[in-house]
């Protein structure tokens, strides 16, 4: 079955289209956290971040880049939060590889509700030994 971001690429649902090109999409999201807040969306369907070809990545990234410098200019926002949720557990909802670029505003209100952690005593040298490279 088609995701839903393959229906809009394949004109099946309509959207606002920011940008298109052989390797991915820019829409509006339809439940936008600020308005602005834009997709990229890559034509090909990969699931997840670890899914994706380096190349298609890096191409989306630099387009993201792109609509994070039109939101500056145009919307006139002092930042953005540029995110990947990557897998059900971290909030993705579409098994569909794409970018968030959502435009800020100094008191916009909308702080990411990340609750911060703290490391018990030695517990941050077992992680990074976990997850050395």
């Amino acid at each position: 079955m088609a995701t839903v971001f393959e229906m809009i690429i394949n004109g099946d649902i309509p959207s606002t289209r920011l940008y298109e090109d052989d390797q991915c999409l820019v829409i509006l999201d339809i439940n936008p956290i600020s308005k602005g807040h834009a997709l990229v969306i890559s034509k090909k369907c990969y699931p997840t971040f670890t899914d994706i070809p380096m190349e298609t990545l890096s191409h989306m990234m630099e387009v993201a880049r792109k609509i994070d410098q039109k939101q500056r200019d145009a919307l006139k926002a002092e930042g953005t939060n540029i995110m990947i949720n990557n897998s059900p557990a971290s909030g993705q909802e579409v098994p569909h590889l794409h970018i968030h670029v959502i435009p800020r505003f100094s008191g916009d209100g909308k702080t990411p509700a990340f609750p911060k952690e703290k490391y018990a005593e030695g517990e941050m040298a077992v992680f990074g030994d976990l997850l050395r490279l």
